[in-house]
């Protein structure tokens, strides 16, 4: 039985990356104030001919537009040699302005073109990347590589710009450092791994027996596990693991929200618990150093990130399930974002947009 509580880990990477954005430019900015202030104790400075100019902070040539990429990984830590697998792969798309952006999924079997190895489930990209020649031992950035080139080549986006890689732990910490969240449940969800209290449900014959976690819909304030346990599952909904994933987008609105309410963006005291929260669960992959990422985004609340999903379905041959591919809608979203023609899109096509 596949362990997916790895797969909604993803959630935190978004938020972290943003929350830890507004905390940084913060330190970054107050930080400078801080160090050209004259202590009260000390003489004024001399008066200088030439009046002298702040150089300019990190990032603050960062320009649009941006992709991000967020990866949460099955690593089976537990088990040696274990190949990771992408179990959710999520992207963020932010227009030229810096200020408004798209956050939307693929699945995690989609059949795509992976590089040197044929057509694939584009969560095999990352297992057959991280393969290290000589060793036993698998690279998980090795891995993101080869996922990376395999996006390249479906989507159209030519560049990402940064990614964060994590596997499960942390996120559930994270949710609970910020006194649980908020959001609204949109259809009722059975949990097939916690019971009401938030204990394991035992594994008996292959299948989770005993009471189950239920979240109805309405607006529900959630705890750290019980954030974790409602976006990770698939089982028994509609739509399998395409309402998984709405539900994972869903989570990350709430972490923002959540953060900036409290303050987050604005008091870096406040954000080093949350990204020690994640620890050796995070790796962030980019160019830039995520302090100048940061900076560049300080604008970007989340009220102007839309939440897009994108409807698919299985394919198979000969009666056998093979993957999954995006419907021609579907696929014309993810065109139009390497086209810079989202926003045109959605509002030809506003049912794409999460409600």
């Amino acid at each position: 039985m596949r362990n997916k509580r790895v797969g909604i880990a993803v959630a935190g990477a978004a938020a972290v990356a943003l929350l830890a954005g507004g905390g940084i430019a913060w330190a970054v900015r107050s930080g400078s104030d801080k160090a050209t202030a004259t202590p009260p104790s000390a003489a004024p400075p001399a008066p200088s001919a030439e009046p002298t100019t702040p150089p300019p902070s990190p990032g603050a040539d960062v320009e649009g537009p941006l992709d991000l990429l967020l990866i949460g990984v099955d690593t089976r830590v537990s088990i040696p040699g274990w190949e990771p697998h992408a179990d959710a792969i999520m992207l963020m798309h932010v227009e030229r302005g810096l200020d408004k952006a798209y956050l939307y999924s693929l699945p995690r079997d989609l059949r795509v073109k992976v590089p040197g190895h044929g057509t694939r489930k584009v969560t095999e990209a990352m297992s057959v990347g991280s393969r290290v020649e000589g060793s036993k031992q698998p690279s998980t950035e090795k891995g993101y590589q080869l996922l990376t080139r395999s996006l390249t080549a479906y989507t159209g986006i030519k560049q990402f710009q940064a990614g964060a890689i994590l596997n499960f732990g942390g996120l559930d910490k994270l949710t609970d450092e910020l006194g649980g969240i908020d959001l609204v449940v949109d259809q009722r969800v059975e949990s097939r791994h916690r019971k009401p209290d938030g204990s394991l449900r035992p594994l008996r014959g292959g299948d989770y027996v005993g009471p189950q976690a239920v979240y109805e819909p309405g607006r529900r304030h959630l705890t750290g596990w019980q954030a974790i346990d409602y976006a990770r599952q698939r089982y028994g909904l509609p739509d399998g693991d395409y309402d998984r994933q709405r539900h994972q987008r869903q989570l990350v609105g709430a972490l923002l929200t959540k953060a900036l309410g409290e303050g987050f963006d604005t008091d870096p005291a406040k954000v080093g618990p949350l990204i020690e929260a994640l620890g050796d669960t995070f790796v962030y992959v980019g160019g830039r150093k995520p302090v100048e990422y940061a900076y560049a985004l300080r604008n970007l609340s989340p009220d102007k990130i839309t939440r897009v999903s994108l409807p698919g379905r299985g394919v198979g041959r000969g009666g056998g399930y093979l993957g999954e591919q995006l419907t021609a809608e579907g696929k014309g979203f993810v065109d139009a974002v390497a086209d810079g023609k989202a926003a045109a899109y959605l509002a030809k096509h506003p049912k794409l947009i999460d409600k």
